[in-house]
């Protein structure tokens, strides 16, 4: 069971609740992709959606993100946005990620993960990926191959697993993967 932090709601007083970030993860779709952007309708990169979806949650970027290169996984070979998600989210398992979680993605086995969405529905994310616009795609086994890991934004309304044993009826659970 993910650990349970404490964290202020949002400006206008409302509950974080996965439709509504599913929501806001749509309102992006079509967005261009650029490195490094986070503006909605103009230009983004994966990190840039989940920093706007934050934003539009909570008011305020979560932290200030330097400038980074797009190899910057490759430069370091630290594991800095698995390590950031884990300052400002929640870690879920990925048997029991639910949509309007953030999946965060190895490109290869053996390199750092430096790709992420934020999961739709049990078979499709929304992300921004170089070459093409913010898009809902399909969850398919090629990705699902590559999480690394999976978060959930804090003060979500209905607990991670709520009504339901863990592990079922998730994208992950008949699959049996594991980061």
């Amino acid at each position: 069971m993910p650990h349970l932090r404490t964290f202020p709601v949002t400006p206008a007083g409302d509950s974080v609740d996965r439709g509504r970030i599913v929501r806001l993860a749509r309102s992006w779709i079509g967005t261009p992709y650029h490195h490094q952007a986070s503006r909605r309708g103009v230009g983004s990169d994966c990190i840039g959606l989940v920093r706007g979806i934050w934003r539009a949650l909570y008011g305020s970027e979560a932290e200030a993100l330097p400038a980074y290169s797009r190899d910057w996984a490759e430069a370091t070979g630290e594991e800095t946005l698995i390590a950031a998600a884990r300052r400002h989210l929640i870690e879920v398992t990925p048997a029991d990620v639910q949509p309007g979680d953030v999946l965060v993605f190895r490109y290869r086995a053996g390199t750092v993960a430096k790709h992420a969405a934020i999961l739709a529905t049990p078979s499709t994310m929304i992300h921004a990926f170089e070459g093409a616009p913010v898009s809902e795609v399909a969850l398919s086994p090629w990705w699902r191959r590559r999480l690394a890991a999976a978060f959930a934004f804090p003060v979500i309304e209905e607990p991670i697993a709520a009504g339901r044993e863990p592990g079922k009826e998730t994208p992950f659970a008949e699959s049996g993967l594991q980061p």
